[in-house]
């Protein structure tokens, strides 16, 4: 045999299985290694994705969370605010109240001297009836001298 027909041969059929490969091998293995390469790649996007997904929704939690105690930092200033007024609405009515009990037992306590003075002047004038009839050792009629009982009565 001669070296040249083997080797001419050995080239032909390198060509063939290449050819061979390359139609019906190499497409098959191409398209599974580029699908893998996408699918890889979708991954490695849907990673990053979920990263700043992930990083945006840390963002919105703190910020709703930062809300969240500004609304009860609002709600407890009202309700501060709010109960400082009940206070002080609590606060004046009982000052009203008292006040108004003042002036009620200031009008009692004038009534009530009004009253002690009227008895005292009746008192006084029949301390005085009695004290002219000692004096004068004989009895006065009180509706004979109404007239002069009621200016004792009002000099008193």
């Amino acid at each position: 045999m001669n070296l040249n027909a083997t080797l001419f041969a050995q080239v032909v059929v390198f060509f063939i299985l290449a050819w061979f490969t390359m139609r019906f091998v190499w497409p098959p293995i191409m398209k599974a290694l580029d699908e893998r390469a996408a699918k890889i790649a979708d991954g490695l996007a849907a990673a990053d994705k979920a990263k700043t997904d992930l990083a945006l929704a840390e963002r919105r939690a703190i910020d709703e969370l930062r809300k969240a105690r500004e609304t009860a930092n609002e709600f407890k200033a009202g309700a501060e605010q709010q109960s400082a007024q009940i206070l002080d609405a609590a606060r004046a009515e009982a000052a009203r109240i008292v006040a108004a009990a003042r002036v009620a037992a200031e009008g009692e306590a004038a009534v009530a001297a009004q009253r002690a003075k009227e008895t005292l002047r009746d008192q006084v004038a029949l301390l005085a009836v009695a004290g002219a009839e000692k004096i004068l050792r004989r009895e006065i009629d009180a509706r004979a001298h109404a007239d002069l009982l009621d200016r004792l009565k009002a000099e008193l």
